[in-house]
């Protein structure tokens, strides 16, 4: 498989640790590469960040235009919506594509971490928990878990223990929190243990949430 297009930011020579970062809908790899100087991360240990380009597809909300998204969706009420699994499926595979690029240049699985916005966030859910590796984290920003409970209970056990980082914003008209804080319960009657965090803000990210997202990271690297 054709790895996707990436940018690639790295805080040190010496990289220990890779996080996977996806963009939501219509934006870019480029959506959330502000943010690593933001997240005031120390040289050590080095950090890769990973930045892909979601593939450019029809999107039917959007009338049908073409733009960079992780799968398809043709409405914001969950339960009208009709979900593209293929359009998922296909989209995990390609970030598990990048996981085991990142093996091969030497990090192990349990240093990679995954962190998505919006639909990112539902592909990087899917990809960890899915994944015959255990990695290190995942963070799920604005979004929500769009595995069934009946496929969430036959997941590996030790895939129990992943720290799942999941934050949403209160006034989310795009995502709305009940969407999010049923993923948070679901997770929890699965066995996992998620850490849940909301903000006073839309469908975006705010100075809070960064410095969250930063002491989460930090743990995560051993600080």
């Amino acid at each position: 498989m054709k790895l996707l297009d990436t940018i690639e930011l790295e805080t040190d020579q010496n990289v220990e640790f890779s996080v996977i970062w996806l963009h939501g809908l219509g934006a870019s790899g480029h959506d959330f590469e502000p943010i690593v100087p933001e997240l005031a991360l120390p040289k050590r240990p080095g950090v890769r960040f990973i930045f892909p380009h979601a593939p450019v597809r029809p999107i039917t909300i959007n009338g049908g235009a073409s733009m960079r998204g992780w799968y398809d969706i043709d409405s914001l009420v969950f339960t009208e919506r009709e979900h593209d699994d293929e359009g998922i499926d296909g989209s995990v595979q390609q970030i598990n594509a990048l996981i085991e690029h990142e093996i091969e240049r030497g990090i192990p699985a349990h240093q990679i971490i995954l962190a998505g916005f919006s639909q990112g966030g539902a592909i990087a859910y899917n990809a960890a928990l899915e994944s015959e590796h255990q990695l290190g984290g995942v963070m799920a920003l604005s979004t929500y878990l769009p595995m069934s409970s009946d496929k969430l209970a036959s997941v590996n056990d030790q895939r129990k223990s992943l720290p799942l980082f999941i934050a949403h914003g209160m006034q989310d008209d795009v995502i709305n929190i009940e969407y999010a804080e049923q993923s948070v319960a679901k997770l929890k009657a699965a066995g996992f243990n998620p850490e849940w965090a909301t903000y006073p803000m839309a469908h975006s990210v705010n100075l809070e949430e960064v410095s969250d997202i930063s002491n989460w990271l930090k743990h995560l690297l051993g600080m």
